[in-house]
């Protein structure tokens, strides 16, 4: 690596499974995986991370599963990561999903990456997919847990600790690799709702290895706490980067992560705005536990620090609501910032350093991704000193293509490109070039790169051009140094702040279910959860209100305030919603806001063939989208 002589060099491996023989070397006794959360609890060493990879890989191998697909369909664990390198040491490519999954999709997965052996959590995952599952062409099926396996199977059935004892006795014939080749299926949705598999090769993903350096530099030992699906490509990258580096990931969870923080002090933590947006409301919640008195000092303390911070932003020429001040306005916000130091010190010493030490006080970097960063959000974590870097990319990019940086930590933008990493702004239309400043689609080209949708080709297509851009779907600009700045997306998908992504059509579609709903667009881009514009069909509004004896009124602001008619809205919602096919937690709707004008061709907000064009209602309705969501 060139952007740290003190970082362990993979530039010349050409697979993730040559990593773990490096790493066993140059780390043996160190703990590289801890789950103090398992019954019993598990510990490897890099020496034994090593060991148990290369037994499942010989394993695999021994009851004849060598360059075939496998399915991998488990959650958080030491194992998960055991299982997934092992099987890329087995020399084959894994398509990898939750186990908490919904049954129907898994089985699509299983059967759209032609996998011949399945790997699972433990039965109840394996019974979810009865029965259905029998008639799949398995060569074999693997317990990730060590349960008593089911009699009479059709298909051979091995659990973890047997899969290694064969492996064991076994002599592991070590694959080569070339960086094209496939290392894995991360499943995405599609806008018909059925998942594409991303074909991320071996290089894809070694890109990520190697330069995601740029935004952290680990020492051998710095303590990592897991939080995110470990399957999910953004954790999966930054674990193999962490873990080639000599870290020790900390297995945590929402449940258990208040007491993690303290008791293990980790150095490092990936997340996405939602984790981070909870950890200051427990904050606030902490705040607001105070006598009076106290809560006045803290938000002085709090108003005056945010003042110091964002003059000494623009004095650093950090500031992207200032990045073309003058010589005198830097100037003048230098003196500002130095002024307000010891306002900001006195806060840092009755309340910030408080706030630190509920975390462990060890924390050297946030690193945020899987949507926007809320503004005050990126400010609170500036005042406190706990410094959070956020990137962007998607799981087609394997997914980092952009990062702040500690040395370049440009507020509210995505950051820097990575190295090896291209990105152009080009209008939607005409996909001409824009001019530094212009807002319009985001295309990206790099190593990291997917190869393509798997037997998807036409989708492929649609996407990666010939000359290797690929449309991210998200509208962007560039700063003049640079620095990504995001401002909402082309295409249709939602993507909440823990991550999911939710395609809204299906819902929208399941909603218009409704006879008092004649349109609607979900809305919910980095927010909590999904929220709802909705037109009402007035005539059978009215006949119910009559029905109900409930004085009725066309007047916008008064049916937005009239609980008993969004009580309505929101039973017809939950009705049609948990009714749908596939429903998930996530497919909920939370505030809805009543508007009257209907989405047409004649105001702009469809398109000829009907469809809403989401930007432009949007934009249209975006101070009452964010009153929506300001709760």
């Amino acid at each position: 690596m060139t952007n740290n002589n003190q970082l362990i060099d993979y530039t010349q491996i050409n697979s993730l499974p040559e990593i773990w023989a490096i790493a066993s070397q140059q780390f043996s006794d160190t703990i590289a995986l801890y789950d103090p959360n398992s019954k019993p609890e598990i510990k490897l060493t890099y020496s034994e991370l090593l060991t148990q990879i290369q037994q499942f890989a010989a394993g695999l191998q021994a009851l004849e599963i060598k360059g075939k697909n496998v399915a991998l369909f488990a959650d958080n664990s030491p194992r998960w990561l055991i299982a997934d390198q092992g099987s890329m040491m087995a020399g084959c490519v894994n398509a990898v999903r939750s186990s908490q999954a919904e049954k129907q999709e898994l089985l699509y997965i299983l059967q759209d990456s032609d996998s011949l052996c399945l790997i699972v959590e433990n039965l109840k995952t394996l019974k979810k997919l009865k029965p259905e599952i029998d008639q799949y062409a398995l060569s074999l099926i693997v317990l990730l847990s060590d349960e008593q396996l089911p009699e009479n199977s059709p298909v051979n059935i091995v659990n973890f600790e047997s899969l290694l004892t064969i492996g064991s006795q076994y002599d592991l014939e070590f694959p080569q690799f070339q960086k094209r080749d496939l290392a894995t299926l991360i499943y995405t949705s599609g806008t018909t709702g059925q998942p594409k598999g991303v074909m991320l090769s071996h290089g894809n993903l070694l890109h990520q290895v190697n330069n995601l350096g740029v935004i952290l530099q680990p020492q051998k030992g710095d303590i990592v706490l897991s939080l995110l699906p470990t399957w999910h490509c953004y954790e999966r990258s930054c674990e193999y980067f962490l873990l080639s580096q000599g870290c020790t990931q900390i297995y945590s969870s929402l449940r258990t992560v208040k007491n993690d923080l303290k008791q293990f002090k980790p150095f490092y933590m990936v997340g996405v705005p939602r984790l981070w947006e909870s950890i200051y409301e427990g904050v606030q919640k902490q705040f607001r536990s105070q006598p009076e008195s106290k809560q006045k000092l803290i938000n002085f303390c709090l108003e005056w620090s945010e003042k110091y911070i964002v003059a000494k932003r623009i004095s650093q020429r950090l500031s992207l609501d200032n990045f073309n001040a003058s010589s005198s306005e830097l100037f003048l916000a230098k003196i500002k910032a130095l002024l307000l130091t010891p306002i900001h010190l006195l806060g840092d010493k009755i309340v910030y350093q408080k706030i630190r030490e509920s975390t462990g006080g060890k924390i050297k970097t946030l690193i945020s991704g899987g949507g926007s960063l809320a503004r005050h959000l990126d400010t609170f974590y500036e005042i406190i000193n706990i410094p959070i870097l956020v990137g962007y990319g998607l799981t087609e990019t394997a997914p980092v293509t952009n990062v702040r940086t500690l040395d370049h930590n440009m507020r509210f933008t995505a950051g820097k490109p990575l190295p090896e990493t291209e990105i152009r702004i080009v209008d939607p239309e005409t996909r001409q070039t824009l001019p530094q400043g212009q807002t319009g689609l985001v295309l990206i080209r790099g190593s990291q790169v997917m190869q393509g949708y798997y037997q998807k080709p036409e989708a492929t297509r649609k996407v990666i051009d010939n000359e290797g851009w690929f449309d991210s779907g998200d509208l962007g600009w560039l700063t003049p140094s640079k620095d990504l700045v995001l401002t909402g997306r082309a295409k249709d998908t939602i993507v909440l702040t823990n991550g999911e992504n939710i395609e809204p059509q299906p819902i929208e579609d399941a909603c218009l279910r409704s006879g008092y709903i004649d349109q609607i667009m979900l809305v919910g881009q980095d927010q909590r959860s999904l929220g709802a514009l909705i037109v009402p069909n007035l005539d059978a509004l009215q006949i119910w209100a009559t029905e109900q004896k409930i004085d009725f009124s066309f007047n916008i602001e008064e049916l937005n305030h009239n609980k008993t008619i969004l009580g309505l809205f929101r039973q017809e919602l939950t009705q049609q919603v948990k009714n749908r096919p596939g429903y998930r937690q996530d497919d909920r709707i939370g505030p809805i806001t009543l508007i009257l004008e209907p989405f047409s061709q004649d105001n702009g907000q469809m398109t000829q063939t009907m469809k809403i064009k989401r930007p432009v209602v949007t934009q249209r309705y975006q101070d009452i989208i964010n009153e929506m969501f300001k709760n």
